[in-house]
C-alpha cells in the first residue's frame, strides 16, 4: 500500500510563488501577493456597514495613518513595519485549508514564522525596538476601536471595553474608514508601500 502524502502546507500565489506555511521563506514573499490577499481579506468578518468590505489591508493603511499621527518622528522604515504589521492575514486571514494543516501548531507560531519572513523580505528587523512595537499595538487597538463603533455596530461603551477609548480623534477618519472596492484598496496599498521604501 502507498504511503500517504503528507498533507498540503503552501499556498500558491497569483504571481506564482509558492509560500510554505511550515517553513516561510523570505524569497517566496512578494509584495503584490501581500496587497491583493489583504485587500480581499475581510476585517471583522465582513459584519460592516457599507457596499464594500473593510479589509485588512485598508485597516493596515489606516494603523499606519494612525501611527504617524501619534509620533510625528516616525521614520519610513518604522511607517513601513506597522503598515505591515497584519501581513501574515494574506496567507492565513481567511484559514484557507493549507493552514488547517499545520493548525496543530499554534496559530501564533505559523503568524510569527510568516512575519518574520515578510519583514526579512523587505530588508527589516524581525525584533522591532519596544517603542514601536508598543506603538503598533496602541495604533491598531485605537484603529479597531474606530472601525467597531463607525462599522461594525459596537456602542462606544461597549468598544471602549474591549479595546480602550482612544484620547484622540485620527485626521481624515471620514475618509479613512470608508470602505472601497478591493482592487482600488489594493492599489493605495501598493502606493504607499512603494512611497515608504523610497523615501
Amino acid at each position: 500500500m502507498p504511503a500517504a502524502r503528507a498533507p498540503r502546507a503552501w499556498q500558491r500565489m497569483l504571481s506564482g510563488r509558492r509560500l510554505d506555511l511550515l517553513d516561510p521563506s523570505p524569497l517566496d514573499v512578494e509584495i503584490e501577493d501581500i496587497a491583493h490577499g489583504l485587500a480581499r481579506v475581510a476585517r471583522w468578518n465582513g459584519q460592516t456597514s457599507g457596499a464594500h468590505i473593510f479589509s485588512v489591508a485598508q485597516h493596515s493603511l489606516f494603523v499606519e495613518a494612525l501611527a504617524a499621527q501619534l509620533d510625528a518622528k516616525l521614520t519610513a522604515r518604522a511607517r513601513l513595519f506597522v503598515l505591515l504589521h497584519d501581513a501574515p492575514e494574506y496567507v492565513i486571514g481567511d484559514m484557507i485549508s493549507p493552514f488547517k494543516a499545520v493548525i496543530g501548531i499554534t496559530y501564533k507560531a505559523v503568524e510569527e514564522r510568516i512575519f518574520s519572513a515578510v519583514l526579512l523580505r523587505f530588508s527589516l528587523e524581525t525584533m522591532q525596538s519596544q517603542p514601536l512595537t508598543k506603538l503598533t499595538k496602541r495604533a491598531d487597538r485605537a484603529a479597531a476601536f474606530f472601525e467597531a463603533t463607525r462599522l461594525a455596530g459596537f456602542a462606544e461603551p461597549e468598544a471602549e471595553q474591549f479595546f480602550g477609548r482612544p484620547r484622540f480623534l485620527p485626521r481624515k477618519i471620514d475618509a479613512m474608514l470608508a470602505p472601497a472596492p478591493s482592487d482600488e484598496i489594493e492599489h493605495r496599498f501598493l502606493d504607499r508601500f512603494r512611497a515608504l521604501t523610497i523615501e
